[in-house]
This record gives C-alpha cells, sequence and structure tokens, in this order.
C-alpha cells in the first residue's frame, strides 16, 4: 500500500488524536502517502503534521443544515470527483460514525474501520470492507493507534509521538516576555472553570511575572477573556484568532491551564507544560495523553482547586 486516504472529520480535539496514529503510520510504512479528509473549519490541523501530504476538506456540518439544496449536491459530487481521481489504495475510518463511514463511500479504495462493537454508532461498520475489534476502554489516541496497526499490519510502539512541526510562528501581536495561556472556553458550561478560580489563578502568576493571554473562540468566549483580563493585572483579552496562529501561540507559551477543549489537547500536541482542568467529564477516556508535560486534573462531578493548579504547573515547570 502506498496511498491511504484517512478519514477523521471532526471535533478539534478528535483530530489532535489522531495525529500519534499518522506518526505511526509512516514510520512503519516509509513509502505511505497520507491524504486526510477534516471538516473544513479544522482544515489547518492535520497541516501540522508533515507526513500528510494532502487535506481534503468537507463541510458535513454546514452541508447538514441545507441538505437538499443544489449547492450541497454540487460540493457533494466535486468530492467524490476528487476522491475518484485521487485512487487511493485503502481509506481508514478512525472517526467510526455513519457520516464518515458514508464520506468513505465516495472513494473507491478499500474501505477500513472499527468493527461493530467497537465504535459508538455500530450501524457504520457495515459500510467497511474490512473491520477490526478496539477495546473501547483505551483512552482515544489509544484507540486511533491500534486501529490504525491493525489495518496496517504492525504493532504501535508504547511512547506516543505527536510528530507535529516544530517551526510555528510566534505571532507577532505577542511581546516577548514570557505568557500563560487560559483556555477558559469549552463547548458545554458544565465544563467550565469558576470565574473567581481564573481570576485567583491570574493574579497569582502576574505576580510571579508571567503574561495571562486570554484567546476567545466567539462572542461570549471574548467578553468573558475581557472580564477576566479586568481582574488581573496586565492580562490580555485576545482578538480572534485563526487556527494556525493559536497553534503558533500555543507552541511559544511558558504553559498551558485549559479545561476540556480541543485546544488544551493541540497545545499537549506541541508539548507545551499543560494543566487540563476537567469538572463534568473523566479524562481517563479523553483527557490530555502522551505528554510527561501535561497533567490532569478533576473530573467528573471534581472541580480543581487553585492551589492544586498552581502545584501542578510547579511540577511541569521545575
Amino acid at each position: 500500500m502506498t496511498d491511504l486516504l484517512l478519514i477523521k472529520t471532526s471535533s478539534l480535539g478528535d483530530v489532535v488524536h489522531a495525529f500519534p496514529a499518522v506518526t505511526d503510520m509512516v514510520h512503519h510504512c516509509p513509502t505511505l502517502s497520507i491524504d486526510w479528509i477534516v471538516e473544513e473549519s479544522f482544515a489547518a490541523l492535520p497541516r501540522l503534521h508533515p507526513a500528510v501530504r494532502r487535506v481534503i476538506p468537507v463541510a458535513l456540518r454546514r452541508w447538514r443544515t441545507a441538505l437538499f439544496s443544489p449547492s450541497t449536491h454540487a460540493e457533494w459530487r466535486r468530492l467524490k470527483q476528487v476522491l475518484q481521481t485521487l485512487n487511493h489504495d485503502a481509506s481508514l475510518d478512525l472517526q467510526g460514525l455513519i457520516k464518515s463511514a458514508l464520506v468513505g463511500c465516495f472513494s473507491p479504495a478499500l474501505r477500513m474501520g472499527y468493527d461493530r462493537h467497537s465504535i459508538r454508532e455500530p450501524l457504520a461498520s457495515l459500510f467497511y470492507q474490512q473491520r477490526f475489534r478496539v477495546s473501547r476502554n483505551l483512552h482515544a489516541v489509544e484507540r486511533n493507534r491500534a486501529l490504525a496497526g491493525l489495518a496496517l499490519g504492525y504493532d504501535p510502539e508504547k511512547a506516543v509521538t505527536y510528530g507535529l512541526r516544530s517551526d510555528l510562528a510566534r505571532p507577532r501581536t505577542v511581546g516577548d516576555e514570557p505568557y500563560v495561556i487560559f483556555l477558559h472556553g469549552t463547548s458545554r458550561r458544565d465544563k467550565e472553570w469558576p470565574e473567581t478560580h481564573w481570576i485567583a489563578l491570574g493574579q497569582h502568576l502576574s505576580a510571579q511575572g508571567s503574561t495571562i493571554l486570554l484567546p476567545g473562540g466567539n462572542e461570549r468566549e471574548r467578553q468573558r477573556a475581557q472580564h477576566l483580563a479586568n481582574q488581573i493585572f496586565g492580562a490580555q483579552a485576545l482578538a480572534p484568532l485563526d487556527l494556525t496562529t493559536l497553534a503558533g501561540l500555543l507552541a511559544h507559551a511558558q504553559a498551558v491551564v485549559g479545561v476540556d477543549t480541543g485546544l488544551s489537547h493541540l497545545a499537549t500536541a506541541l508539548q507545551r507544560p499543560v494543566v487540563a482542568l476537567y469538572t463534568a467529564t473523566d479524562p481517563r477516556a479523553t483527557g490530555v495523553f502522551g505528554s510527561a508535560r501535561a497533567m490532569n486534573l478533576g473530573g467528573k462531578g471534581s472541580c480543581p482547586s487553585v492551589p492544586e493548579v498552581l502545584d501542578a504547573l510547579e511540577k511541569l515547570l521545575s
């Protein structure tokens, strides 16, 4: 096999979780070329891995809101034409959902994926021509690595290597002083860390000489970022940033403190010191993973305290 179509469309954290599998594949199969199908809003992410030859954006989230429109049908036809032209040897669906399995059907390649006992949507397995069983008790990173190994015929090494580019530029809008990034925004309110905790943590780090940077992905998050910045000396609420610029910002951070959000996983993949805060989910399944410089705190129904975060930062930065 020389040409593989990898399918992992979303979300941000899930895409990051697939990077170690890509590193494994090209290590064990050096002649392999990988093209990656991904949701258009995350298309910048696979480009961070030097082993990815081509990124093929799709718009499943946008298409499902206008399923019967002529423009949606036209985009589906173009996708099918692209995949048939590229003529991959096989496709590997790391997503394991019906929507991702259907996308794979547009390619004439051999379709590979999880068996029905290994995925959240068992019907998806019906679309694969080769199916593999992978424990659902593994962390998401290890599930991706295991599936890729079974499909391509190798045993993944114990060590996890994300393999991302090391040449990401530090944003010009950021000064030369060291900075700590607070990733306070997440998809659900029950995953948030209390604002009083962010303020107390920021005030402590600011007193130690660190500048606190606060990105925000939407209007609500940007308003909270400004509110937090107003309470922390020298802190900056950042203007909206594209994903590539955000990756550069994370790559040059002194440390990152983040809630259960995809950017916390990206910071981990970029080998930054990361303290990930969990309040409503279990980090054993999808917490930051595979880096000695990353630490999970809290869990379902357990909110980490400010002293716990400070202690974790001290350990990671010592």
